[in-house]
């Protein structure tokens, strides 16, 4: 399967919107995604396209698959996400406030 990144995968509004779904309910077959997609966020793509957005999302690690019968069933699989997270962890507000309470110095510091 072709690698896509990870970070072009979660730019376009209609794939985080799927994975939104997907993080609310499990196991989704096409046709039930492009149902909610229209229900809850108003995006009336064809299913072929949604099922494009599936195929890039997959490739990305950000969902994984099951056939069951004739369906394709979704999921979705966030150790990408965390792996990102835990690159870049986010800092509190307290931290931030520490460093800017170091980082200012008044002239007065200087000149001592």
């Amino acid at each position: 399967m072709l690698h896509v990144d990870i970070y072009r995968a979660i730019a376009d509004r209609t794939r985080r919107a799927i994975l939104d779904e997907l993080v609310d309910r499990s196991g989704q077959s096409l046709f039930e995604l492009c149902a909610r997609l229209i229900m809850k966020h108003g995006i009336s793509s064809s299913r072929q396209a949604i099922s494009q957005h599936l195929d890039v999302l997959e490739a990305a690690g950000l969902i994984r698959t099951k056939r069951e019968g004739r369906s394709k069933l979704h999921w979705f699989a966030g150790a990408p996400l965390k792996a990102i997270g835990e690159r870049w962890p986010i800092s509190t507000d307290e931290d931030i406030s520490r460093h800017e309470d170091t980082s200012h110095s008044t002239d007065e510091d200087m000149e001592e």
